[in-house]
Formats: structure tokens, sequence, C-alpha cells
């Protein structure tokens, strides 16, 4: 399979295909999404809170990103890689945030970035993609301003909650992102705002409307400490894994682990060099004292 491109992905979108994401945050689990078929994977700064045991993302940074980052890309033959752009580190200027998206870029091997916000960060879209870097844009519900917003709450509810969201989704597209993720907002606006968008739509408890969909991958492992409601357990991972370290504690204690057959036994010394070993090595060498005479030494 060839690597996905921000034109195969478009292709998708025209021709009514549905496309997957999922978050990654390491090289031996990115592998293993890319051999199934996942279209795109984000490295979300949803790390913070599954890597790093954070309660919000505000406290990962940029080098933490390009570190997850680089280990995720290094591992994908075809999955589209998305890197978060991380809290503060695009909001204080359109220099600050073309920098660090080049650095995305450049030094996590990325094959876009996003970032959150509306219409209110059109400016930064348009410089960074004016340097040829792809973007993909965040409304709805967007995780950085949680204590702006009260916490994590659906978005776009009413009226006027749901222009916002629109004008948002409309006013990225035309900033030049070619992707837009819609978080936690009613699924009946999301389709809404998916038929008026010529660019991509991800949700995520956005409902069933949208172009493509994305999960943190260790809620749909049921790995996750807190479980969304637009969150399937696609398998119960956690659980085997719980049951997988209980039995390794057990079989340690009791002597049962490892037995001959995890040993490298063909290879052992034979018992007379063993012998020898244990007779010269480590103990300590008696030198001879020579005693002078008148008691000097």
């Amino acid at each position: 399979m060839k690597k996905n491109t921000v034109l195969t992905l478009a292709e998708k979108k025209a021709r009514g295909e549905h496309i997957s994401q999922l978050t990654c945050y390491d090289y031996s689990t990115a592998r293993l999404m890319d051999e199934t078929g996942i279209d795109t994977i984000l490295v979300g700064d949803s790390l913070g809170m599954t890597m790093q045991g954070y309660a919000d993302t505000l406290s990962v940074t940029m080098e933490e990103m390009i570190v997850y980052g680089r280990s995720v890309s290094r591992a994908c033959k075809t999955a589209f890689v998305v890197v978060d752009m991380p809290f503060m580190s695009y909001q204080v200027s359109v220099e600050q945030a073309v920098t660090n998206a080049g650095r995305l870029m450049k030094e996590a091997g990325a094959n876009a970035v996003k970032l959150e916000g509306g219409a209110a960060v059109c400016d930064r879209i348009r410089a960074i993609t004016a340097c040829g870097i792809p973007v993909c844009a965040h409304v709805g519900m967007t995780p950085q301003s949680c204590n702006a917003m009260g916490g994590f709450k659906v978005q776009g509810k009413g009226e006027d909650g749901a222009r916002q969201v629109l004008e948002d989704a409309l006013a990225v597209q035309e900033a030049g992102a070619f992707m837009v993720v819609l978080e936690c907002v009613p699924p009946k606006l999301a389709a809404l705002i998916t038929r008026k968008l010529d660019i991509i739509t991800i949700g995520i408890g956005a409902g069933s409307g949208c172009d493509g969909q994305v999960l943190v991958w260790q809620d749909m492992l049921g790995m996750g400490e807190r479980e969304p409601k637009f969150v399937k357990r696609f398998a119960e991972v956690g659980a085997m894994m719980r049951s997988a370290f209980r039995a390794y504690d057990r079989q340690v204690k009791d002597g049962s682990f490892p037995t001959q057959e995890q040993s490298y036994s063909k290879s052992d010394c034979s018992e007379p060099v063993l012998t020898h070993l244990d007779q010269t090595i480590g103990r300590p060498v008696r030198k001879p004292v020579r005693v002078m005479q008148g008691g000097a030494l």
C-alpha cells in the first residue's frame, strides 16, 4: 500500500469512503496500526493524559510532542501522521505558530499539524499553509480551552452555539485547513457541517455523519481511566494486560518462571570451568607479608 497523502484522503471523501483515525504515541503501537490499514494517525496532545497522567493536556510541551511524534512517524509506511501543536505553541503570535509547525514537520516527521480553534486562529492557519505545511483544524470542544469552557463539555447547543461551531468550521476551511476535527458536537450539526464543507471532517463524539472518526487508542481497547460517552470498546485489552501482569508476578514469586525452556542451557559452561571460576574469582588474594629487621617494612 502507498502512503496516504492530503490528496488520497481528499479522494476518499469525494468517493464517500469513511476515513479511520486513531491516536498513537509510540513506535510499537504505531507499527501495528499501520499494518492494519488505519488511514491516519494523530499524535495528540492527549498524551498528557494517557501517557503522562495529567488531568488535562495543558502541560504538554513542544519537545515532548517532537519525541512522541518522531517515534510514531518512524513506524508509519502508509498511515498519514498528524501531530498536535500543544498549548501555547501557536497562540502567542503568527511567527511562533509557523516556527513550531515547522519544527513538528522537520523534527517529528509529521505529515500535517493540528491546532485548536476556529476563526480566532485563522491567521495562523493561513501563515502555516503558506509555508507548505498541511493543517488539520479542531473546533467544537477544544481541550486546550477546557478552563475557559468550564470543563470538557458538549459544544454547539442551541442556535447561537450551533452557528458559532458552523462559522468556525467554515472559517478554518477558508483559511486553508484540509481537515477539521469536530469534537463533542451534536450529531445533526456535525452532519450539516460535513455537508457544507469541502474539506474532510473527523468526528469524535460528533455522530456518524462525519467523513471519518477518531478515538484515543487506550479508550477503544478498554485501557483508559475515564470512558467518555462516545467511546466504544473494541477489545478488553486492559483486562488482558492486568491478567498477564498478575500471572507474571505470581510465577516470578513462586519460582515457576523462568523454566529451562526460557534459559540458554545449551550454552552453559562445563562443571570444571564453573568450579575453577568459583575458586579463583571474587576471593581475596593474600599477599605474603615481608618483615624487615628492626621492625621496618
